[in-house]
């Protein structure tokens, strides 16, 4: 029974009600409780307590998301520059602005993108949003399950694997275990051309002591576990790539751009090359 005093249950009963057919608005998603960090409004009451969590362990967590954003922005720039023309973006999360098909194609009209997230409600906002394309697709599909990605209809339409192509895992890998992570990007170096590029974000507790514990139980009910890894875990992540300068950073110190300013050190970033 809903307790009505309780304003969260409150609120998810509601919102239950208005939610999307098969979406679980009791359940706090990753996806939704970083829309709830970048200021979204594809969130619902769970998302945001389990936000403010973090947000209480470290209140530039929500800047942090922000750098994030910015770091994809620079990376999917960076690969259009090294002639890449096509892009996997695995655990998309909602659409925000400066999503990689925007980045890309201002730059290359041309480029292909492959959107893929196993959260359905990722899936109900992209696809609302985006315009009938033969350049850019959306599936449901799991990271830790990379056969299902790669060998999916719209991706093998959209992306040549004999040629380079750019795969992100932005803000993603944290929520595999250790031997989940592997495979995955084991998967997918496999089938990446020489000359493709890695691109990664992840988060850490690293130089936070008790507050990165903290920050950590706001994923401890979510739909899926985050797992913290420091530096050399996290370079770990690459193996098998040539790591492109300035290696394995804070998001913010990754090739910034000038005038752009950010201390957050709640995540870190890495571009690599596929030889």
């Amino acid at each position: 029974m809903t307790n009505p005093t309780d304003p969260v249950a409150s609120w998810t009963k509601r919102e239950q009600e208005q939610a999307p057919p098969g979406i679980d608005v009791k359940t706090p998603s990753p996806a939704r409780i970083y829309d709830v960090f970048l200021g979204g409004k594809d969130n619902y009451a769970a998302d945001r307590a389990a936000a403010q969590v973090a947000i209480d362990a470290g209140p530039d967590i929500p800047r942090a998301a922000r750098d994030n954003r910015a770091f994809l922005g620079r990376a999917v720039r960076f690969a259009i520059e090294s002639g890449i023309r096509q892009f996997v973006d695995l655990g998309t999360g909602l659409p925000t602005q400066g999503n990689v098909h925007e980045v890309a194609q201002s730059l290359a009209p041309d480029a292909h993108v492959v959107y893929v997230d196993n959260d359905p409600i990722v899936l109900v906002h992209a696809r609302a949003l985006l315009p009938p394309s033969n350049t850019t697709a959306v599936i449901q599909a799991d990271l830790r399950e990379p056969a299902a990605v790669l060998d999916h209809s719209k991706t093998r339409s959209l992306i040549d694997f004999d040629e380079p192509v750019a795969v992100l895992m932005l803000a993603v890998l944290h929520f595999a275990t250790d031997d989940e992570a592997r495979a995955t990007i084991a998967a997918f170096r496999e089938a990446m051309a020489p000359g493709s590029l890695l691109i990664a974000s992840h988060s850490t507790s690293e130089g936070h002591g008790e507050a990165g514990v903290r920050a950590g139980d706001a994923w401890k009910n979510a739909t899926v576990a985050i797992h913290d890894r420091n530096r050399k875990q996290v370079e770990a992540l690459f193996d098998g790539f040539d790591l492109l300068e300035p290696g394995v950073v804070w998001v913010p110190e990754w090739r910034p751009d000038p005038g752009a300013v950010s201390d957050t050190r709640w995540m870190y970033a890495g571009v690599a090359r596929r030889a």
